[in-house]
């Protein structure tokens, strides 16, 4: 029964599974972990106060948690390259897989656009003599060119890029820490102030709340890549338990801290 499963895979696909745990790991961190915190962030905060915010995103990533380790049980016994649109097809309804992947590629098709808008407002900030229309094409081209790589080409560059990513997000909690301790700074320590100024730490009640929440759900887009790339993997069996383990609370971690 276990063969049959494992084996499933849509007809015609020739897979390569070169991608490795790490591989794994930081393209699911990779891709969570962008505009949402970059951008979003700041307005999540000042919409909902920090303790609204920080409420919010942690009921969110509760759910995304029991969702993805359903997710990674069912991709570790079952990788194949249509992920969760496939399990859908098995398991509840042809129909239901049909509109799962379909529903799957429109979030991203927008998401891409999401993300080029929001390149064109950080890059503009640096270097804002140049149209934004060829930063967004510049960028477009670069995701073009490295979804044409091979499937290990692909992955280490999935996984550099995405461990500067990291390194930023690291950067940005230890300044913050910093500054809140008054080393840097003008000088004065900050604290826990911003949570008591105004309305804070909750503003805007539960209305505030809920609407950051959608922001979350966006922020938290990214963490179901664990399963999409169980099809590509060396060895499912083994990576994908661990890296649902590992990506969740490092996502988390990185959203509240940050």
């Amino acid at each position: 029964m276990q063969a049959a499963v494992q084996t499933a895979a849509p007809s015609g696909a020739t897979l390569k599974r070169r991608l490795q745990g790490r591989h794994i790991a930081m393209i699911a961190i990779g891709g969570s972990i962008g505009t949402g915190l970059f951008v979003a962030s700041g307005a999540s905060v000042a919409q909902a106060g920090p303790g609204g915010a920080i409420a919010a995103y942690i009921a969110i990533g509760l759910m995304v948690y029991f969702v993805v380790t359903g997710l990674g049980e069912m991709a570790a016994l079952m990788p194949v390259s249509g992920s969760f649109a496939i399990y859908g097809e098995k398991y509840v309804d042809e129909g239901f897989g049909v509109a799962l992947g379909w529903t799957y590629w429109y979030s991203w098709a927008v998401t891409i656009a999401i993300e080029l808008v929001a390149a064109q407002i950080v890059m503009r900030y640096w270097f804002p003599s140049v149209p934004g229309i060829w930063w967004g094409a510049a960028f477009l081209v670069l995701i073009f060119v490295l979804n044409t790589l091979s499937v290990r080409g692909f992955g280490e560059s999935e996984y550099w890029f995405s461990l500067i990513k990291v390194v930023t997000v690291v950067a940005f909690i230890a300044a913050g820490l910093l500054i809140a301790a008054g080393l840097i700074g003008n000088g004065h320590a900050v604290g826990l102030r911003n949570f008591t100024t105004g309305d804070a730490p909750f503003v805007g009640g539960v209305h505030a709340m809920m609407s950051v929440a959608l922001i979350a759900g966006f922020s938290f887009l990214g963490t179901e890549l664990v399963g999409i790339t169980a099809g590509e993997s060396e060895n499912p069996r083994k990576t994908i338990p661990r890296a649902v383990k590992q990506i969740f609370w490092r996502i988390m971690l990185f959203y509240v801290l940050a």
